[in-house]
């Protein structure tokens, strides 16, 4: 079983930066896609972020892009995500996320085909 930990929450005024950390341990993840969604109060799951294994590809929702940048470091088992220009909409609980199935990136914005979550880290950004 794998145990995912996120870190790097936390109060950042807007404009500022945060970086997250998700350390995978248990099971490698350098074959599968990786991911960071978001929860708001009142607000479904989203994606924010998605990496392929090889980390040559990222997906970003649209609300983030230019902004936040996913990457990983097989090596180490771990996936960062990069917040830049951070705004008060940004405010929620962030979780690190890793993909069912190896290999494969289709439906990587759908929250069903993770099946490996931590427990998440939350960001607040004062308006």
């Amino acid at each position: 079983q794998v145990q995912l930990v996120e870190s790097g929450g936390g109060l950042v005024q807007a404009g500022n930066s945060l970086r997250f950390s998700c350390a995978a341990s248990g099971r490698t993840l350098s074959n599968r896609v990786m991911g960071w969604f978001r929860r708001s109060p009142g607000y479904e799951r989203e994606l924010v972020a998605a990496i392929t294994w090889t980390g040559l590809t990222q997906f970003y929702a649209d609300s983030v892009k230019g902004r936040f940048t996913i990457s990983r470091y097989n090596a180490k088992n771990t996936v960062y995500l990069q917040m830049n220009r951070l705004k008060p909409e940004d405010t929620a609980r962030y979780y690190c996320a890793g993909r069912s199935v190896q290999y494969d990136t289709s439906g990587y914005e759908r929250s069903e085909k993770y099946n490996d979550w931590g427990q998440g880290t939350q960001v607040t950004v004062p308006s």
